[in-house]
């Protein structure tokens, strides 16, 4: 006698299940552990890309490992390198080396990768910084007509994107970003805020100092004198800054935009100087009282916080002029309801 079929319905067979038409992209953050690192992985994910990181430690690839750097860049989509020891520190000796090296040896490492790479990446985004510019009271420096600099920090940023841009990389387009003071939940936003709160958030005044030599040029093409003297800015020094979300914003932008390629200022459209941005931030902390300071008071107190007055001091006056003339609109253009954002965000 034949048996009975089984009533009970069988699942179907179990198939492999199809590779997607359009596989995640992939992004690679090297140095990415800072506050604009974390801000544009975060957005990157909600994008729906693949973070691949770099760094001095960790599961991923490491500065100390060429092959894991090698296997990171092969078939990535776009490269970010935020490497970069932080220049809130005093610029001794052994400080002023390690900004260096850790610039230019970390450019390295990723250009060398990216030329061995057999897939390499469409894109490669470098840090640099506005401070490139000379001290600027006179006219904003754009990446068109803006005029270079001189000293330790100038030298760093030329050197940084000359190892950046040498050698040719047929398949990859290569943007070094030149970020200006970024607002956020940074070192120097809480500086400055603090600064406000304890009333002594008046306007910083350079002026004479003892000669020193933390300045001084570095690298194989040093710059500038062997010994700094202060200024005399009166306060009117010019600040350049950017919002968090525009950094995530012109980095979306760049990427999206095959046409911008080269130097590129990260900086809001609007510059202020240095009274009228200790007077916004004392309105937005409401401390009504804002005492000055002089350059004989913030040497010893920058030497206290083992940081450097060229930081609150050196004029900065950078637009972004490639991003404007590419159609790029700001999130944040103006300088108080960006402070204002910042504050609520803390």
């Amino acid at each position: 006698m034949s048996a009975e079929p089984d009533p009970t319905p069988q699942p179907p067979p179990a198939t492999k299940p199809a590779p997607s038409e359009h596989p995640a992209p992939i992004a690679v953050i090297a140095g990415g552990s800072g506050f604009v690192g974390t801000a544009l992985r975060d957005a990157l994910l909600a994008d729906g890309w693949v973070i691949r990181g770099i760094g001095r430690s960790g599961p991923g690839a490491t500065w100390g490992d060429p092959a894991s750097i090698r296997r990171a860049v092969d078939g990535a989509d776009m490269v970010v390198n935020l490497a970069g020891k932080s220049v809130n520190c005093r610029y001794t000796t052994r400080n002023r080396d390690e900004i260096y090296r850790s610039r230019i040896d970390t450019t390295r490492a990723l250009r060398e990768a990216i030329t061995d790479a057999t897939a390499p990446p469409a894109l490669w985004l470098n840090a640099s910084t506005a401070t490139i510019y000379r001290h600027a009271i006179d006219r904003a420096q754009d990446e068109f007509g803006g005029e270079i600099g001189e000293g330790f920090s100038v030298d760093v940023a030329r050197d940084w994107e000359a190892e950046f841009f040498a050698d040719e990389l047929p398949s990859t387009r290569r943007a070094s970003l030149r970020m200006a003071i970024v607002l956020g939940d940074g070192p120097a936003n809480n500086l400055l805020f603090g600064l406000a709160k304890m009333g002594i958030g008046g306007p910083q005044f350079d002026g004479w100092w003892f000669a020193h030599r933390r300045y001084r040029g570095i690298g194989p093409h040093a710059s500038g004198p062997a010994r700094t003297h202060g200024r005399r800015t009166r306060g009117r020094q010019r600040f350049s800054w950017i919002h968090i979300d525009d950094v995530v914003g012109a980095v979306r932008f760049i990427r999206d935009h095959p046409e911008v390629r080269g130097p590129v200022n990260l900086s809001a459209p609007t510059t202020t100087d240095n009274r009228t941005l200790m007077q916004t931030l004392r309105r937005v902390v409401g401390a009504r009282v804002g005492l000055p300071a002089w350059r004989f008071m913030l040497e010893p107190a920058m030497w206290a916080l083992r940081t450097e007055p060229e930081l609150v001091l050196k004029s900065r006056w950078v637009v972004p002029g490639v991003l404007r003339e590419a159609g790029y609109h700001f999130a944040h253009p103006e300088l108080e309801p960006a402070l204002r954002d910042v504050r609520a965000r803390r």
